[in-house]
């Protein structure tokens, strides 16, 4: 017997159509690096779009040829995230934020044949430009003019005018590129297809999930050149909402604006930009009307409850999420589910304050020594997971097999339990545990009870070498502006939370955390900064693992 169902193929040119057809008025307001505010249509977007496409193929752009974007968040890059696909290309997004050495190392291993470059980072571009084979840079021209050298966006579009019929376009095809930050050695490039990308879009609107619609607002301060901006592009245009791209402008005040005057319902961003939106909104508190309940995806790191706790005194629910590049990258959302309402109100914010529960068609295992861990709030063990989107293997890395099991689950790196209800308890990265005299200690739990003290703005704990126990925790503190907090003051606080042998043995004060190029703490410089123990002023002997709490 066979299905009576049509095959119709999931591709990315069908989310394009959809928002053309059915939610063209709908606006993307971009903050250009002016200032100003630029607004555009989904009209505009899926004519623009398909006029860059013909002009790719005129120019010669064949079936899985890369196109490199090195771009902030704004319409003209939606525009390249439908209209290179829709070349039956692949869009690959360049994270501005690397060294110039690593950009050049991504776009040559990725073999890139064109560009196209915002023309305030083309100094940026000027730093590399050696080092890769690019056959064509083109440059959209926020200044006006297109410096001498270089070709216009604008120009390209405009051999793209007139009628345009997609190519045969294959659901297993890929249709877009990142690369991994590489802090753990060079850079990898996964590869999605537009099938991986569609499902991805569809799991993202979930009602459970980020729960989007044609009513909402969206603004992604996750740069577009992150993971795709976790698929937020795609999601909105798929269900209609109104997008607001806040270009380069990432400080907090900036953001505010936005949110306030765009009556913005969704955002996502890393937990460090949402530190700096919260000092913004308590230094005034009555300055910004944002809209009740606008629900702010945090992912990238761990989430403290005490973040939480603190947006939800303004009316702002955080809505912590797990995932990677690898995952395309939402994995998990954490949602309050019913069986949890009736818990006390801490309760349920450590709920909140999980990774989540898994997207549908997300299969995730705890993996340790004994094969599948259960899922009782206390086996501990490493995140694997399998998936319609995430990755198989690591484009032309055959190095990293070992990141994935026999059986094809991909091994996360990220250390966790499961509870019983079925939400994810990260304890840390497998490379930030600590290890002090055989027993483990988690920096991230450290770190978020760190931050929950009034006093502390950031906290980053790091394993540091040690004589007798191998290993032992070094706290990295940002003190909040004015604050004088001590180290028997933040002991205090962590006393009783943990174990005696868990707290940090020292406190390095220092004015800000060094970040990764995604607004991670880079926790790499901070251990080769503070790997010499003998440099760490007032070291108290730690007791030996076990002795007590």
């Amino acid at each position: 017997m066979q299905t009576t169902m049509m095959s119709t193929p999931l591709t990315l040119d069908r989310l394009l159509e959809r928002a053309g057809g059915l939610f063209g008025d709908a606006e993307l307001v971009s903050r250009l690096p002016s200032g100003a505010l630029h607004r555009c249509t989904y009209r505009d977007v899926y004519t623009r779009a398909r006029q860059l496409a013909k002009a790719l193929i005129a120019a010669g752009l064949r079936p899985g040829d890369r196109v490199a974007t090195l771009m902030w968040n704004h319409a003209t890059h939606v525009e390249a995230y439908f209209g290179i696909p829709a070349a039956a290309g692949v869009l690959h997004t360049l994270n501005l934020r690397l060294f110039p050495e690593d950009i050049a190392y991504i776009a040559d291993h990725a073999r890139d044949r064109f560009l196209i470059v915002d023309d305030v980072l083309l100094p940026l571009y000027e730093r590399f430009k050696d080092q890769v084979q690019l056959e064509r840079v083109f440059v959209v021209p926020y200044g006006g003019e297109v410096p001498p050298g270089y070709e216009s966006y604008e120009d390209l579009l405009a051999t793209g005018a007139g009628a345009f019929e997609y190519p045969a376009l294959d659901e297993r095809a890929p249709c877009g590129m990142c690369y991994t930050s590489g802090t753990t050695g060079r850079p990898k490039g996964v590869v999605y297809s537009h099938r991986s990308s569609v499902l991805h879009a569809l799991g993202m609107a979930l009602p459970d999930a980020v729960s989007l619609s044609c009513r909402d607002t969206v603004l992604p301060v996750v740069p577009m050149f992150h993971a795709n901006a976790w698929g937020l592009p795609y999601a909105a245009a798929m269900v209609g909402a109104r997008q607001v791209l806040p270009g380069p402008h990432l400080d907090a005040e900036s953001l505010l604006e936005l949110f306030a005057g765009e009556r913005v319902t969704v955002t996502g961003g890393v937990p460090t930009i949402w530190m700096g939106v919260l000092k913004a909104l308590r230094a005034e508190p009555d300055r910004w009307r944002l809209t009740p309940g606008m629900r702010m995806l945090v992912g990238g790191s761990a989430v403290p409850a005490s973040l939480i706790a603190a947006f939800d005194e303004f009316d702002l629910n955080i809505v912590a999420a797990w995932g990677l590049t690898e995952t395309s990258p939402l994995a998990s959302v954490s949602i309050v589910r019913p069986e949890l309402d009736a818990r006390p109100p801490a309760e349920r914010l450590a709920y909140r304050a999980r990774a989540g529960v898994p997207l549908p068609l997300c299969e995730l295992r705890i993996w340790n020594e004994g094969g599948a861990a259960p899922w009782d709030g206390a086996s501990v063990g490493e995140i694997e997971i399998r998936g319609p989107w995430v990755t198989a293997s690591y484009y032309q890395r055959p190095d990293s097999k070992d990141r994935f099991s026999d059986d094809g689950w991909f091994r996360t790196g990220d250390v966790a339990y499961m509870t019983p209800e079925g939400y994810i308890s990260i304890t840390d990265r497998a490379k930030d545990l600590i290890k002090s005299g055989g027993e483990w200690i988690s920096s991230q739990a450290l770190e978020n009870e760190l931050m929950a003290h009034p006093d502390v703005a950031e906290a980053a704990v790091i394993a540091v070498p040690h004589e007798r126990w191998m290993e032992r925790p070094l706290a990295v503190v940002v003190r909040r502006p004015g604050a004088t907090v001590t180290d028997d003051e933040l002991r205090a606080h962590l006393r009783g939370k943990f174990a005696r042998w868990w707290l940090p043995d020292a406190f390095v004060y220092i004015e800000q955390i060094p970040r990764t190029s995604t607004g991670k703490f880079q926790k790499l410089t901070l251990r080769e900064r503070y790997g010499d123990w003998s440099r760490v002023e007032n070291v108290i002997q730690p007791p030996a693992p076990g002795e007590g709490a």
